[in-house]
């Protein structure tokens, strides 16, 4: 008789969303929950918001809050939350994921999903954390790509792409109208300003003048904190859609980012974006618009600034691939690489990546305070 009655059910719902022209095939989205500054049962709070507000969303919770009526996977920490959110995409058990304090490695940043305060306008800022690459000009290029693949998920024909007024900008601009001239499908957006042009001032963020702003992804992270928490008092974000997903050559699953201050509006917002970037195949739009930037020559283009490198980089190569689950944060993003190098060279295995609070080396956990000691001598950290 059970089973009848969720056949029933379940026919009822098909018959309903045919008849409202909506039937969507449900998006599985995991959500950890440990590490919030405001307790699990806030984002639990956000998981249920987004579940009820958009009818495509399934959340998967994973983490000790065990909740009525919601998918539960069991974890004490953040850490073993990870893991088991990694597992869950792996195996497709999930679609997609939204986490914390989670560290993409170097080449994958994250595209952040605003409101402007002055129009009400959705805004894509590219990138918020992460680091597409450890040169500046070059990872706006590559952010600015990003944000373009973000846009066509969202379904926006056409974005109009600003680059914000930060170090970089006029280099970034050259190289992204070459691209332009080259074929790529840029359309660029106007500056609110009277002497306009495509480089965007803080008016421009304010009024939300184009659906891309390109930047860095510190001044990104920094924007994001302002554009969420500016009504929370500071110390809680609640207006927005979070830090975004993760994006670079070779990402493998759809991981968005939120933080320790996000409060429940804004975990359902990511949750909804994050979705939506599943619905619209994000990571495949962004290899999509990097062939097309390679055929319009990005490499060359990029290769015109790029440092040479160094003599006798190119005799170091790296010792046996470790598990590197521990990280030593502190560098600075322009150093992370000759870090790398130079803990390969002491024969210590090291990966670089982007933790929420900036670069950071990942090592095996039993070389992790030989690594330091080694870093801190060298003067990297």
């Amino acid at each position: 008789m059970e089973n009848k009655e969720k056949v029933a059910e379940a026919l009822l719902e098909i018959a309903d969303g045919l008849e409202k022209g909506d039937c969507k095939e449900k998006i599985r989205v995991g959500l950890t929950t440990p590490g919030s500054e405001h307790g699990e049962k806030e984002l639990l709070k956000g998981a249920r918001l987004a579940d009820q507000k958009v009818d495509y969303i399934e959340p998967v919770l994973i983490g000790r809050e065990k909740p009525a009526g919601i998918e539960h996977h069991s974890c004490q920490d953040l850490e073993s939350a990870h893991t088991r959110m990694e597992k869950l995409l792996e195996t497709g058990e999930i679609d997609c994921a939204v986490t914390l304090h989670y560290s993409f490695p170097l080449g994958t940043a994250t595209v952040g999903r605003v409101i402007a305060p002055c129009s009400g306008q959705e805004m894509l800022i590219a990138t918020t954390t992460g680091s597409s690459a450890s040169d500046r000009v070059e990872a706006m290029v590559k952010n600015a790509l990003a944000g373009l693949a973000s846009a066509g998920a969202l379904g926006i024909d056409e974005p109009e792409l600003g680059i914000l007024n930060v170090e970089g900008a006029r280099k970034t601009e050259q190289k992204l109208l070459e691209l332009q001239e080259n074929g790529l499908g840029i359309k660029f957006a106007e500056s609110a300003r009277g002497d306009g042009g495509r480089v965007m001032r803080g008016n421009d963020l304010l009024l939300g003048s184009c659906d891309v702003m390109v930047c860095d992804t510190l001044t990104g992270n920094l924007l994001m904190k302002l554009f969420s928490a500016r009504e929370g008092g500071g110390n809680r974000e609640v207006v927005g859609f979070g830090y975004g997903p993760g994006i670079g050559e070779g990402q493998d699953g759809i991981i968005g980012i939120i933080s320790r201050a996000s409060g429940a509006a804004v975990i359902s917002g990511a949750i909804k974006y994050i979705a939506e970037a599943k619905r619209g195949n994000l990571l495949e739009k962004y290899e999509k618009v990097l062939q097309e930037a390679r055929t319009a020559g990005l490499e060359d283009i990029l290769a015109e600034d790029r440092d040479e490198k160094t003599a006798g980089d190119e005799d170091i190569s790296a010792p046996p691939e470790k598990n590197t689950d521990a990280e030593i944060a502190g560098l600075d993003v322009l150093d992370i690489e000759k870090a790398r190098q130079s803990l390969w060279q002491e024969d210590i295995y090291a990966e670089t990546g982007m933790g929420c609070s900036g670069p950071v080396v990942m090592v095996a956990r039993e070389d992790q305070k030989a690594a330091r000691s080694h870093l801190e001598k060298k003067g990297y950290i």
